[in-house]
């Protein structure tokens, strides 16, 4: 297989994502919520491969007929956003009004966070909450914490999007990675388990979501109070 033929295989690698949102949506219309999750956590562990994929084929490169970029936003932006706000909205988790103020604002504040070209930092985290909704949904779903606890949230990590607060990327924040990386995976198999049992209360996976959560979230923030003591920490970490 040549190499244009590998980077244009990893562009319809990263196409499934649309798949899987299609059939996360279908599950949500009908309010399976756990087979809705299923299909979500499958799309996240796409989205975490093909981004390796693309730089060790060298799609840019290779395959640059197809922006790579643009479909994995666009991929993003339904399996992140709006899938999970809808979820949010139609489960019941926010009834009447705070139910229609968390949809309008995550999906608003979100759309305009997508399209910020300063989302990355220059050790490739994210700068602002990056909109990471269907996280933040399933521990939601896991926890049913009360509605003005849900509600705050919400807000909080909207206007966080548009912070100087940074909040790492599992795979490509260099500092702390060796912990960060296995975290990420951890949540991963605690979601899809969360999720296979269609979210059954006491579940053991629900305080492992919890607690992996906590971590991905103020990991970023924890780096920018304690700042790596050189050069060589960043590259070692």
């Amino acid at each position: 297989m040549t190499r244009e033929w590998k980077a244009f295989a990893v562009h319809l690698f990263t196409a499934l994502g649309a798949i899987f949102a299609m059939l996360a949506m279908l599950a949500a219309v009908d309010e399976e919520w756990g087979l809705m999750y299923l299909w979500l956590v499958i799309a996240f562990i796409v989205d975490g491969i093909d981004g390796p994929l693309a730089r060790r084929y060298h799609v840019q490169r290779f395959a640059k007929q197809i922006d790579g970029v643009l479909m994995d936003l666009i991929i993003d932006y339904l399996t992140y956003v709006f899938i999970p706000a809808y979820a949010l909205f139609k489960s019941g988790i926010l009834p009447g009004w705070t139910g229609w103020i968390a949809i309008i604002l995550i999906c608003y504040s979100s759309v305009v966070y997508y399209a910020d070209t300063r989302m990355k930092t220059k050790d490739n985290s994210f700068a602002g909450f990056p909109g990471c909704w269907n996280m933040v949904v399933i521990v939601l779903f896991a926890t049913e914490p009360n509605f003005y606890v849900t509600l705050t949230l919400v807000v909080a990590l909207a206007i966080a999007m548009f912070t100087p607060l940074k909040f790492v990327h599992p795979a490509r924040t260099v500092r702390w990675r060796t912990l960060t990386l296995p975290i990420a995976i951890a949540w991963t198999g605690f979601a899809g388990w969360a999720a296979w049992v269609d979210f059954a209360p006491g579940s053991w996976a629900h305080w492992g979501l919890v607690a992996t959560s906590v971590y991905l979230l103020f990991a970023g923030i924890a780096q920018q109070i304690f700042p790596a003591n050189s050069a060589k920490e960043n590259a070692a970490a």
